[in-house]
Order: C-alpha cells, then sequence, then structure tokens
C-alpha cells in the first residue's frame, strides 16, 4: 500500500521533509506541496526526481496523509479540509492544536485522525504510559538561545527586548496553554508533552533565554505513581529557522514512515 502525501509549507521543516519523501521513503508518495511564495517553492523543487504539484491550502486534503509545517496563522487553513475530508493529519505546529480542539471532535465525527510526531522531544512513550496511571506533575524547562525568542507574541506584548537579554533569564512560567498562545513558534515541544500527559493546564512550563547556548535544551520532568522521569534533550537550531531544531523534520519523517513500516517500534 502507497499513501499520497501532501505538505502544507516549505520552510525549514517542510522543505527538509519534502527532500526526503523525494528521496524515496516505503510506501510514501509525495504529490503536492504549499507555500506563501510560489516562485520559490519551484525554485526549491525544481531538482526533485519527481516534483510534487504547488496547491492551495485547502487542495492539500486530496492527498491521504496532510502535513502541515506552516506558520502558526494558517494552521486551521490547513487542518480544516484534511480532517473534513477523513484524512491523516500531522501537525507541525502542535502548539496551535491546543486552542483548537474541536477540530479533534469533527475528526471523530469525519473518520480523519491526528497524528502529532514526538517533534523536538524524547520519551513521550514513556510519558503516555505514565499517564495511564496517577500522575502528580508534568514540568517541562525549555532554554533557548535569545535569536530564537524573537518576534513571540508574549515577549512583545509584555515589551521584553530578548536580545537585550546578557544572562540566563526566565521570561516565562506557565501552563502549556498560556505557553503556546505566547510562544506559538517555540512551544510545540511543551504542546506534545501535555497532549501524551495530563494536559495543557496541569503541564507546567518554564521558558528560559540564555544568550550563553548555542542549541534548544528541553529537560522534562515527571512525578508519577509508576516511575520518575527526568530527561534532557539540546537539539541543534536549524540554519534556515533559529526557532525549529533540526530534528523536528526527521521526527516527522520518522512518523511517516511508521504510518507503513511493517515493524513500528515506539511511536
Amino acid at each position: 500500500m502507497t499513501l499520497t502525501v501532501a505538505i502544507g509549507g516549505l520552510g525549514a521543516i517542510g522543505l527538509a521533509l519534502a527532500q526526503a519523501l523525494d528521496r524515496g521513503v516505503d510506501g510514501l508518495r509525495l504529490v503536492a506541496v504549499s507555500a506563501r511564495d510560489r516562485d520559490k517553492a519551484r525554485a526549491n523543487i525544481a531538482g526533485f526526481a519527481h516534483p510534487p504539484e504547488i496547491v492551495d491550502l485547502a487542495d492539500l486534503a486530496r492527498a491521504d496523509v496532510v502535513v502541515e509545517a506552516a506558520p502558526a496563522s494558517v494552521f486551521e487553513q490547513i487542518a480544516g479540509p484534511a480532517i473534513a475530508a477523513g484524512r491523516i493529519f500531522v501537525p507541525s505546529s502542535v502548539g496551535a492544536l491546543l486552542p483548537r480542539m474541536h477540530l479533534v471532535e469533527q475528526a471523530k465525527a469525519s473518520g480523519a485522525r491526528i497524528i502529532v510526531p514526538t517533534g523536538a522531544l524524547l520519551g513521550l512513550d514513556a510519558v503516555r504510559a505514565a499517564a495511564e496511571g496517577e500522575v502528580a506533575s508534568i514540568t517541562i524547562e525549555t532554554r533557548k538561545p535569545t535569536r530564537g525568542l524573537v518576534g513571540a507574541p508574549y515577549l512583545e506584548k509584555h515589551g521584553i527586548d530578548v536580545l537585550a537579554v546578557t544572562a540566563p533569564t526566565v521570561i516565562f512560567e506557565g501552563n502549556a496553554f498560556d505557553a503556546a498562545a505566547g510562544f506559538p513558534a517555540n512551544v510545540n515541544v511543551a504542546a506534545a508533552l501535555a497532549l501524551a500527559g495530563i494536559g495543557p493546564q496541569r503541564t507546567t512550563v518554564r521558558i528560559w533565554a540564555d544568550p550563553g547556548v548555542d542549541r534548544n535544551i528541553h529537560t522534562i520532568k515527571v512525578e508519577a505513581e509508576a516511575a520518575r522521569l527526568t530527561m534532557t534533550v539540546e537539539n541543534v537550531p536549524s540554519e534556515a529557522n533559529p526557532r525549529t531544531g533540526k530534528l523536528t523534520p526527521l521526527s516527522v519523517l520518522a512518523c511517516l514512515r511508521g504510518l507503513t513500516s511493517t515493524l513500528k517500534v515506539g511511536s
């Protein structure tokens, strides 16, 4: 069985994923992409062995699998048609899903599936397992280079010049729902953790701006009846977009590969 794939967005995540699919992944065929700048998109896919069609966001839903890899502002323009058509929807902007949980109800009605990749995190399988029992608390601490936080709505609302930070500084502490609203391009990891565990209201997020680091560092702590978990991952930021780690498109690719693999290990 071969599944057709469409990708909304050809930025740091979407282009890397499209290139990997064009090189060949068993059971998957890239058929369509969408991008704000179509001329740039044509140039990016010009050398592909099998160039996909460039389509409008709503037309991505013609494929069996629709991957969202675009700015959070157009999330629902990609998700809505895909879910209405009963497709497999794979969001990269997981933070944009938290305030739109009505899409999950729509998926139940249409037969669609929403599959969230692990993204830049590790240990989500263990978190999901722990959440089958009693969980006292889940905390994620994210430490980022300052340039990777520029433009976040929370910083603009509170007049915080993150580039002026000269020492490690906590710039946000709250729950995952508020973190996703204030840092839509930065806390997809926290959103995925919240969905895997005890929900966005109970998941605590602490964000540091740290001019002394050159990686996105995430530390997860889980206190549960079945286990105590502490996990840290250091992701190298993408050259194309410092808000995105290099691991993220690889995670989406692994997620897609798992849709058709005969042997699947974990999520």
